[in-house]
Order: structure tokens, then C-alpha cells, then sequence
């Protein structure tokens, strides 16, 4: 079970799975994306944005540009609320757009992914172009101490 502020809710499959729009990786997982990031042609690199973290790497764009390795999973923007990114294939059994709003009230930077397991609230407002530099800068990230 996640909390949300006055909120208790459970993660449940979707009935359909949603159209993708960001490959999520963790792990290990996220260093063989960034493998695969820095082999992608120049111009379907191009239509591509990414973010990371310590744990996670997240990849934007259209369906037909995401990657795919073994071990990666998707997300999408939830069609009731579309400033909160959902897993592709799970859904909260509580409404969405409430979900969204309780969770907007503790992180004011939007839209967000959230995630099912591991369980992670994550702001998607620092994604950039897929680029040899930015990929060169989340691998300086992950190297540091």
C-alpha cells in the first residue's frame, strides 16, 4: 500500500495497458538503457528526453522512439489526470485526479511519476534532450561518490 496525504490507496492492473511514453529503468537496468541510450541513431536520439536519479533513468518520447532492453518497463500520463505518469500496466483503485491532487499538494513541481515497485514519487520536471553531453552527464552523476 502507498500514502498519499489523507489518502490510503493499492496499486491494481489495468484492464488495457496505456500507450507508452517514457521507458522507466532502475538499477542495473538504467546503466544498460544508458548503454543503449548512446547507440540510438542521431535522429530518433533527437525525439527523445531524459532524466535521472541515483536509482532511476527515465526516457520521454512517442511509443515508436522508446528503446527497449530486457528488464525495462513504461509509463504514460494517466488519461483522468494527465500531469501524473503512471505505469503502463498498473493503476491506483482510487480516482486518479484525486490521487493526482493530494499528491500535488505535497510536491509542487509537476507533472510526476509514480511508480508501483519500487515505490517512488518522481518529479519529471528536469528532463532533457537526449544528447552525447547529457548522456556524459548522468554518467559523471552516477560515478561521483
Amino acid at each position: 500500500m502507498t500514502q498519499a496525504p489523507g489518502l490510503s490507496w493499492n496499486w491494481q492492473p489495468r484492464a488495457e495497458p496505456v500507450v507508452a511514453r517514457a521507458a522507466v529503468a532502475w538499477g542495473d537496468v538504467a546503466r544498460r538503457l544508458h548503454a543503449r541510450l548512446q547507440q540510438l541513431p542521431a535522429p530518433q536520439a533527437a525525439r527523445l528526453q531524459a532524466t535521472a536519479n541515483a536509482q532511476v533513468l527515465l526516457v520521454l518520447g512517442e511509443e515508436a522512439d522508446l528503446p527497449w532492453i530486457e528488464g525495462l518497463q513504461y509509463a504514460a500520463p494517466d488519461p483522468e489526470a494527465p500531469q501524473l505518469w503512471l505505469p503502463t500496466h498498473y493503476q491506483p483503485d482510487v480516482p486518479p485526479a484525486l490521487l493526482a491532487q493530494a499528491l500535488l499538494a505535497r510536491c509542487s513541481s509537476t507533472p510526476l511519476l509514480l511508480w508501483h515497485q519500487p515505490k517512488a514519487l518522481i518529479p519529471r520536471h528536469r528532463q532533457l534532450p537526449v544528447s552525447a553531453q547529457h548522456l556524459a552527464r548522468i554518467a559523471a552523476y552516477w560515478a561521483e561518490p
